[in-house]
């Protein structure tokens, strides 16, 4: 099974935003093992050891939900079966993080606030999952 981390700076505060996560972190408990980890506003987000990094920027990489499927797949496939997705707080990820990701993935070029883009990513993880095993979720 993949193993994915999310590492997010910002504690999520606002019950709509935990109640989003938590309801995405449920539905992807069938197809991956997921961990998030908060660290404060103002730190920077950590990978895992042996994980695959991948830092969440306006600048990176806009991918389709069927490309991030796609990504997915060749990562099941051995490429790199430990994810670990990296979001920036208020003044987002340092140069140095992104420069170091082995993808640098945009959800959108507008900016959005880091809570929102957390519940994003785990909704779009979810859709890729739900892509590759042919369910309905994606129309």
């Amino acid at each position: 099974m993949m193993r994915i981390a999310v590492s997010a700076a910002g504690r999520l505060r606002e019950p709509y935003w935990k109640a989003a996560c938590d309801e995405y972190c449920k539905r992807l408990g069938a197809f991956c093992k997921l961990s998030v980890a908060e660290v404060g506003d103002g730190e920077v987000p950590k990978v895992p050891e042996g994980f695959y990094p991948v830092a969440l920027c306006s600048e990176g990489e806009e991918f389709t939900s069927e490309q991030l499927a796609d990504a997915f797949r060749r990562w099941q496939n051995g490429v790199a079966s430990r994810v670990c997705f990296l979001i920036g707080g208020s003044d987002g990820l340092p140069e140095r993080v992104k420069r170091d990701a082995g993808l640098r993935l945009s959800l959108s070029r507008l900016t959005w606030p880091h809570h929102m883009v957390r519940a994003m990513l785990l909704e779009q993880i979810y859709r890729s999952f739900s892509i590759l095993s042919g369910g309905k979720y994606h129309k």
